[in-house]
């Protein structure tokens, strides 16, 4: 009886390089990417919940706007704790929980009160702690199971289909909207509960469980991936450094990746954040734009933010991650430089589908990318604290834009006297953000254990 042997010289890592994509490669893949669709459809879906409880709940400016500013708030503090979580529990672990949050939340937002407004803010926050910590706990999940020459590419997916998230969230309410009413729009987010029995096929990251000491658990899920029995695996990779993760570690230790993971993604953040929540406002009472037509562009701004997402996600195994990140930045900032200069409705839609395209496509491989500046040990701590200190800005930007366009951060009355600076403004900050990527590790390309 012979015993097949793992080839020569060729650790797991190695293995997993040398060897096109698995079915179990594939499945997390998808798992991840299913996730965070049905996440942030749900995140999408409250600014339509709410367009529906203006009139019967009474609802005036500061209630709704606060309303939506929790859920934003929530998913700055989710990035933040499931990062540092995810490092200790595992992702697997974390990822399980993120949806869990997220469906308990969702299923409390369902039993609100009516005029509860006060109940549906609190419970928003529960709601984007799991979304937002989605995102950052199954980048890495992905990272550390794919070969490194498509990691950016296949890791990027966790993020290029999250507009997809806002289509579905547009069609729920055009067709759903007036058979389930409002309770039943919301119920739609307790769905991503099913996800649960497909991450019961799925095993932990074999980086984690090397890095706390499980080598076993680690070698079967390196088999797992691979699709081959246990012995036919290589030896595992060296770990240089087996550290635990902390917060003390990583100022120590990694301050400059953690300084520019911050400062690009406020920048990227504030820049196409604040155009997708105040641009179809701007297009409506600005430039007269119908609400139909309105609805109409957006999605358009919807597929062509995807299509940059998936562009900056493949690119960036080509090119490289800082070329990628430097050149979104800078044909955003010209997109936002075209709207601030607008003369007409077309042209301030072409500029802001060129920032979205670019300025928000970028990221594709923004979070992938800040994963990849940390070791195994910090890798979801360091991109959940830098990337979460950078979400501040989905809450700065709004309250900002509303102040330059006029009235009050929650009950503006749009004026186009304030674009151009507004825009201009934005598109300082896509060049600022892609000229700060310029300073990171470029990691195209390079295993994980060698960052």
């Amino acid at each position: 009886m012979t015993t097949t042997q793992p080839p020569a010289g060729l650790t797991a890592a190695e293995q997993i390089d040398s060897r096109p994509l698995t079915r179990n490669q594939k499945s997390i893949i998808g798992l991840v990417v299913v996730g965070n669709i049905a996440e942030f459809f749900d995140i999408f879906l409250i600014g339509f919940v709410v367009s529906l409880l203006v009139k019967p709940w009474n609802l005036n400016g500061f209630e709704t706007g606060t309303i939506l500013a929790c859920a934003g708030l929530g998913t700055v503090a989710g990035a933040i704790v499931w990062g540092r979580l995810s490092d200790k529990l595992g992702r697997r672990g974390s990822f399980f929980w993120c949806i869990v949050v997220l469906v308990v939340f969702t299923a409390l937002c369902v039993v609100t009160p009516d005029r509860g407004w006060w109940m549906l803010a609190i419970l928003r926050v529960g709601v984007g702690m799991g979304v937002g910590g989605l995102n950052i706990t199954s980048i890495p999940y992905v990272q550390e199971f794919v070969p490194a020459k498509h990691r950016g590419l296949l890791a990027g997916l966790a993020s290029v289909f999250i507009p997809f998230g806002l289509l579905l969230g547009a069609q729920a309410q055009q067709w759903l909207a007036e058979p389930l009413g409002w309770r039943g729009l919301i119920g739609l987010g307790i769905l991503p509960v099913f996800l649960l029995i497909w991450l019961r096929y799925v095993p932990e990251s074999p980086r984690f469980l090397q890095v706390n000491g499980r080598e076993d658990e680690a070698r079967r899920a390196y088999a797992w991936a691979l699709m081959v029995p246990e012995n036919e695996v290589g030896a595992l990779p060296e770990i240089k450094d087996e550290k635990k993760a902390s917060y003390g570690l990583l100022f120590r230790e990694h301050l400059k990746p953690l300084t520019i993971i911050t400062i690009g993604s406020f920048c990227f953040i504030l820049g196409s954040f604040t155009i997708q929540s105040w641009g179809q406002t701007l297009l409506k009472d600005g430039y007269g734009y119908s609400v139909a037509s309105v609805g109409l562009l957006f999605t358009f701004v919807s597929i062509a933010d995807m299509v940059g997402r998936l562009g900056s996600a493949w690119l960036s195994d080509y090119i490289g991650r800082r070329m990628v990140m430097l050149s979104f930045g800078l044909i955003g900032a010209v997109g936002c430089v075209i709207a601030g200069m607008s003369t007409s409705g077309e042209m301030f839609f072409a500029g802001i589908l060129i920032a979205m395209m670019f300025g928000d496509g970028a990221f594709g491989i923004l979070n992938a990318f800040g994963a990849e500046q940390f070791p195994n040990e910090v890798r979801s701590t360091g991109l959940g604290l830098g990337y979460g200190i950078g979400a501040t800005a989905k809450i700065i930007g709004p309250v900002l834009m509303g102040a330059l366009i006029g009235g009050s951060a929650v009950k503006a009355k749009p004026t186009l006297d304030a674009v151009p600076p507004a825009f201009f403004l934005f598109a300082a900050l896509l060049a600022m953000g892609g000229i700060t990527y310029l300073f990171a590790k470029e990691t195209r390309a390079v295993q994980l254990e060698k960052i």
